[in-house]
């Protein structure tokens, strides 16, 4: 991921009203109406106000808030599946940038076939058909024929470890191995970007914390642009590399997991990451004491870190052989963390959360 590259998505000043008098809405939405106030001037549902957010190549990004807060809807945007009222959608994968709401038919049939691809929350499988049939279902309708699809479904049949229930039924398998089904046919159309809708919200929450990791680790070697959503804070500063929160159909505020935690841009941020687990967002770099402070005994050294290593990790590290880890970067030692270390940094957090 590297924003020195041109996005991959922009969403540019998108407003999506819903109702017949939508465009009456638009001056409201200027003024910073509300969602009701807007309802019962026009008889409109506003689901996005003015939204404008850049994902750029290989980039997870998550698009989180209460229910009813529009992430799902500005997601749908992408693929042209919710209408925009004003604003625009680029979509740019390096087959020539298209507008989903602008392009004629051809061009978003080949958008959403070819560039597009979306995982939901309930899976959408087809229960009479056979889990390989399901995750070439796409192929399938593009026209792919059966030997090239059976090699392309096998592949990602392994890729997310369900090769040997290619020919089993999909309501043979449990829930998570349903939603891996669902990630597999998304990745079986080599599409570079895909949509994920709140994917792991229906599993119980080792199922879920499984996925997780599954799809970082997926993700590390496929290198997808992933805009996920979610309303579970915990996982979405888990999974993103940055994260916009959203609050009646606005973007409120978009920056890392460091930068929301630690630098709300209003109330309502402030209130939504106070009970989250610190964990989730500190680093190694957050924790640390620098060598020149202190000096580290090397017989008491756990493991290594980067800055950026999450401090989860070190956690680990550092309760399961009771010493500390060294940071270092690039060959040079920056600093070392122990069990006071960890504890100041998460009483820091805390106090930064209370202020």
């Amino acid at each position: 991921m590297s924003s020195a590259a041109p996005p991959v998505v922009s969403f540019q000043n998108v407003s999506i009203v819903f109702g017949k008098k939508a465009k009456e809405a638009l001056p409201l939405i200027d003024r910073g109406a509300t969602r009701a106030a807007i309802r019962e001037a026009t008889g409109t549902m506003l689901g996005v106000a003015d939204a404008s957010l850049d994902i750029f190549p290989g980039e997870i990004a998550v698009l989180m808030g209460l229910s009813g807060s529009g992430k799902s809807t500005l997601i749908r945007a992408v693929n042209g599946l919710a209408p925009i009222t004003r604003g625009r959608v680029v979509v740019d994968t390096g087959r020539g940038a298209a507008d989903p709401r602008a392009c004629g038919t051809a061009r978003l049939r080949e958008l959403r076939r070819h560039e597009v691809a979306m995982v939901f929350q309930q899976f959408a499988l087809l229960p009479w058909r056979t889990v390989a049939d399901n995750v070439g279902f796409g192929l399938e309708l593009a026209g792919m024929k059966r030997e090239a699809r059976r090699a392309a479904v096998m592949r990602q049949l392994d890729l997310v470890g369900l090769a040997d229930w290619a020919e089993a039924r999909v309501g043979e398998l449990s829930g998570g191995m349903q939603q891996r089904v669902g990630l597999a046919r998304a990745f079986a159309t080599d599409a570079p970007i895909l949509l994920m809708d709140e994917p792991f919200s229906a599993l119980d929450p080792l199922i879920r914390a499984r996925l997780q990791d599954e799809l970082l680790e997926l993700q590390a070697r496929l290198k997808k642009t992933i805009l996920f959503v979610s309303h579970d804070l915990d996982e979405a500063f888990k999974l993103g590399n940055r994260i916009a929160i959203m609050e009646g159909g606005r973007i409120v505020q978009a920056g890392t997991a460091q930068d929301i935690v630690l630098r709300p841009a209003n109330d309502y941020v402030a209130d939504f990451v106070a009970h989250m687990n610190p964990l989730g967002v500190l680093t190694a770099g957050d924790a640390m004491t620098p060598l020149e402070a202190v000096r580290h005994d090397a017989a008491r050294i756990a493991g290594t870190a980067t800055l950026d290593t999450p401090l989860r990790r070190v956690l680990a590290a550092v309760a399961g052989e009771r010493g500390e880890v060294i940071v270092s970067e690039q060959g040079r030692i920056l600093g070392r963390i122990g069990p006071q270390e960890i504890v100041d940094a998460l009483a820091r957090q805390q106090k930064s959360a209370r202020e």
